[in-house]
């Protein structure tokens, strides 16, 4: 049995609830959400959402399903991890003394991260990629002591033109189309 990440694309309407519907799906079902973020999307009205679950094939259909059954979501996406661009935000703060403070700066030069506050005993630094290029970076900034790390969860992009099989360049309708009802049964 395969148990990959998946990275699914939901847009949906910007309504009230909608994050705590979507959630209590995944919840109802046993399925566990590894990463989630949630933003305004291109077109007003709409949020994007991405989430990436652990499981195979046959569990992203059965979430797809799931989804398309909620009155909110306008389209569902799988994205190929080959044909994606993701990223992940985090900010960390980092003790640090004067002794110290030279080697981080170092560190975070390396990985392209940016220093954003400096205080007498700890720097908060930001890094954005990928979860291993975020994952490696504070492994390395550990030994100097983390005080507190916030992650955003993965966005995700398609590459090129065609952003998917299920997004296409029309106007965006609020409703399903029947092509979509289709998908549920």
């Amino acid at each position: 049995m395969e148990k990959l990440g998946h990275t699914i694309s939901a847009l949906v309407e910007d309504n009230p609830g909608v994050l705590a519907r979507v959630s209590g799906l995944f919840r109802r079902r046993g399925f566990n959400i590894s990463s989630l973020a949630v933003g305004k999307s291109e077109k007003k009205g709409l949020s994007r959402m991405t989430f990436v679950i652990q499981g195979d094939s046959e569990m992203v259909e059965q979430v797809t399903k799931q989804l398309y059954k909620l009155i909110e979501v306008v389209r569902v996406t799988e994205m190929e991890q080959e044909n994606m661009v993701a990223r992940e935000l985090a900010l960390m703060k980092i003790k640090s003394t004067s002794a110290t403070r030279n080697e981080i700066m170092q560190i975070v030069d390396i990985f392209r991260a940016g220093i954003v506050d400096v205080g007498h005993n700890n720097m908060i630094v930001e890094i954005t990629g990928d979860e291993q290029k975020i994952n490696s970076f504070i492994q390395l900034l550990q030994p100097f002591g983390i005080g507190e790390i916030m992650r955003t969860g993965q966005v995700a992009m398609m590459r090129g033109a065609n952003t998917s099989k299920n997004i296409s360049n029309e106007p965006i309708a609020t409703e399903k189309s029947a092509a979509d009802t289709d998908l549920v049964e």
